[in-house]
């Protein structure tokens, strides 16, 4: 699909598949260029501003796949004068501009387009079509009232029609709001699990079947797997999809004393990689002595007994969470169960109208530090109370761009591909 957006993208769609085209209805055409030539037949679409993706007049040609034809109808319409290859998001930024979404949902269509799992899909709808927006506009609304009464109360407070005092009133809402973004931003880390997916990190000593775990986990045969100690020696990377979950799943190095220089710089990536993990898988065989430090995480740790086919007699089975066999698969669905049980978890308790963006979250967190400073500093005078509350609407503004955001935007937009 080929889209047109501009001032003459309707005299352009004539000029290639003749006129007589009814807005917002597919039409069968047979697309030629200027000199008549036919590049092709397909699907032709009119969309005629404001009621646009853009706000402006935009028109779709849709194609056959073949690479050679789409390159020659964007060949055709560069030689048109006053039409040119768009830039990456320039769509996108361009209906921004023209008010038809804020920047709450382009960042969450920018998601979508990326989308990889369910999850993911469904936290970029929530942001794409609006449902974040809702909740940080309500929020603005209530400020701007809180703002309005106190500034009633101020200019006003000898005319009938306004309260006497409307302190009570206004600090009780603005204390429920700064709690509302409180929560909001205490599951900003939820949100952004499932955008950037939760990081699993197999830890534990040589030999104990760190990598066999990895490939069983993949379904591939990614990591080296063989009895000589010390065989991983970087941190080997893998995306899943579990349950509709994004997760990042790293093998590391074997843990344990050694001189070998390669080897100990394996060792000293595996522990910063446990130490950043969401979950650590720390592997052992069973029955295994090992003098192999457990990595210090603050991240949730699942001691796993390996070889369970061969140790399956043993008292040393209750040390371990979870006692599985990477050679005949025993254990494995129950820590996949596990896994997505917590990431579902995640979900239940917070829904998808989540802050997923460092961005978002910067915005938000000055907003609530802004109410909180209008709440504790109650020896002020309303004016520079009232203040604050400006401040923290300003930072609201920023979060869904309607204030001071000019400096973000080629950041923002430059995520998308050409064409949207």
């Amino acid at each position: 699909m080929v889209r047109v957006s501009g001032q003459i993208a309707l005299s352009v769609v004539e000029q290639l598949a003749g006129p007589g085209i009814t807005a917002r209805q597919a039409t069968l055409r047979t697309i030629r260029s200027r000199n008549n030539e036919v590049i092709d037949r397909g699907l032709v679409l009119s969309f005629p501003g404001p009621n646009s993706f853009t706000g402006e007049n935009c028109v779709e040609f849709h194609l056959h796949g073949g690479r050679a034809v789409v390159e020659r109808l964007l060949a055709e319409l560069a030689s048109v004068p006053g039409l040119r290859q768009a830039e990456a998001g320039e769509f996108s930024r361009r209906a921004f501009e023209n008010g038809k979404a804020d920047l709450v949902e382009m960042e969450g269509l920018a998601d979508l387009i990326s989308a990889e799992t369910e999850m993911q899909r469904r936290l970029a709808m929530e942001q794409s079509f609006g449902g974040l927006s809702a909740v940080y506009s309500g929020w603005a609304d209530e400020l701007t009232r809180a703002r309005a009464l106190i500034e009633a109360e101020l200019d006003f407070s000898d005319e009938e029609d306004v309260p006497g005092s409307v302190s009570d009133q206004v600090w009780k809402s603005v204390a429920k709001l700064s709690e509302a973004m409180e929560l909001h931003l205490l599951r900003a880390r939820q949100g952004e699990i499932i955008r950037n997916g939760l990081k699993v990190v197999i830890a534990g000593p040589p030999n104990a079947g760190k990598s066999s775990l990895m490939n069983a986990l993949v379904g591939r045969e990614l990591a080296i797997v063989t009895d000589i100690a010390g065989t991983t020696r970087d941190v080997l990377h893998a995306d899943l999809d579990m349950g509709g979950y994004f997760v990042r799943l790293y093998d590391t190095a074997g843990l344990r004393e050694t001189d070998e220089r390669v080897e100990q710089e394996g060792i000293r990536r595996a522990l910063l990689a446990a130490e950043a993990a969401d979950v650590l898988l720390y592997v052992e065989e069973i029955g295994q002595v090992t003098s192999a430090p457990l990595p210090t995480t603050g991240s949730k740790l699942i001691r796993i007994g390996n070889k369970i086919d061969l140790h399956e007699d043993e008292r040393a089975v209750e040390r371990y969470d979870l006692c599985v066999s990477t050679a005949n698969g025993v254990g494995l669905d129950a820590l996949r169960e596990i896994l997505i049980g917590d990431l579902q978890r995640l979900t239940q308790l917070a829904g998808f109208a989540l802050p997923v963006r460092a961005r978002q979250v910067g915005h938000l967190r000055a907003a609530q530090a802004f109410l909180a400073e209008a709440l504790v500093n109650e020896h002020l005078g309303l004016d520079l109370r009232s203040e604050f509350l400006r401040s923290a609407g300003h930072e609201l503004g920023k979060v869904t761009g309607r204030v001071d955001v000019e400096q973000l935007l080629d950041v923002i937009f430059s995520e998308f591909c050409i064409g949207k």
